[in-house]
């Protein structure tokens, strides 16, 4: 049976990732683009399909590896070892929006609370944007719809989302001091209850740094984002909650909730940034998780990244 490719998408902003819409800009590098997006060839096999010059192909590869949007790696052949391209993403997001003023010694990104790349999620489940349901309600399948990438809210008892983010910071020579991870949050159960534990749990490039303990699920009174089609029964809003990420360990707030530190992310080694989070099925608390994003809830943002350096 033909397995889905998880969609993984970039989103740039034209003010700090020009290099990548240059990139993106010729006709030669998108055929490269197309010819990878499913399976990884190596440079003579592009060359033959695409019926162009090997040189050409390995100069624009080039550009494209550069730019992030290509890696290489080696893998076994007919005749020994051979170097391939493997395609980084499926789609691209170009965000206009101006960014917040940051200081000059970090980076911040935003990613729509809609745009992950893989998830594993249990009813009482769904999702929807500031005018409708997504898809069915209690329907796992339904995270798979495309029009979640306009959802201001999404919500399930147990599993994960997962998320890819571009790594703007990335600069082997250069050290991340510290990461920061926001987003607004509540438990998650049929209509609401204020006193309904459920143990959050955040994992950053493979690494668990932490758990959040969501004291309930707020529904006493309407958000002040969530629009007013939302009926008072649902989930209204959340708690901002920032995970930071330094040499001293992981905090939530002032208190300190595990020993990952910032060099176990191994952020400086990757051009992109892997963040999950969930409710695992084995936590003490089971209570499920609700995701603000934009629209929806008392924050007006989506999950932000930071990365000081």
């Amino acid at each position: 049976m033909e397995t889905r490719k998880p969609t993984n998408m970039l989103i740039i902003r034209p003010e700090q990732d020009i290099h990548i819409l240059k990139g993106l800009a010729s006709e030669i590098r998108l055929q490269i683009l197309y010819c990878i997006i499913n399976e990884p060839k190596n440079i003579n096999t592009i060359s033959d399909e695409l019926d162009l010059p090997q040189s050409t192909v390995a100069t624009n590869v080039q550009m494209l590896e550069k730019c992030g949007l290509l890696s290489s790696k080696i893998v076994k052949g007919i005749k020994g070892n051979q170097k391939v391209c493997v395609c980084e993403y499926t789609q691209f997001l170009v965000n206009l929006e101006k960014n917040p003023h940051v200081p000059k010694d970090s980076v911040r990104v935003e990613m729509p609370i809609g745009l992950f790349i893989d998830y594993s999620v249990s009813p009482p489940c769904g999702m929807c944007s500031q005018t409708q349901i997504i898809g069915f309600l209690d329907s796992p399948e339904s995270f798979l719809e495309p029009d979640r990438v306009k959802a201001g809210l999404l919500w399930f008892e147990k599993g994960f989302v997962r998320y890819k983010f571009p790594n703007n910071a990335y600069n082997p020579k250069q050290n991340v001091r510290q990461l920061e991870i926001s987003m607004e949050l509540s438990s998650e159960t049929p209509g609401t209850n204020l006193d309904w534990k459920s143990d959050i749990s955040l994992i950053v490039n493979d690494q668990l740094i932490g758990i959040w303990t969501s004291p309930g699920d707020f529904g006493d009174k309407r958000g002040k984002l969530t629009p007013e089609w939302w009926k008072m029964e649902g989930s209204q809003y959340g708690i901002l909650v920032s995970w930071v990420v330094n040499e001293n360990g992981t905090f939530v707030g002032n208190e300190k909730i595990s020993d990952t530190r910032i060099d176990d992310l191994a952020i400086n080694n990757h051009h992109s940034i892997n963040v999950e989070i969930g409710v695992n099925e084995q936590a003490e608390h089971v209570g499920g998780i609700n995701i603000f994003g934009r629209g929806f809830g008392n924050y007006d943002q989506d999950i932000v990244l930071e990365l000081l350096f």
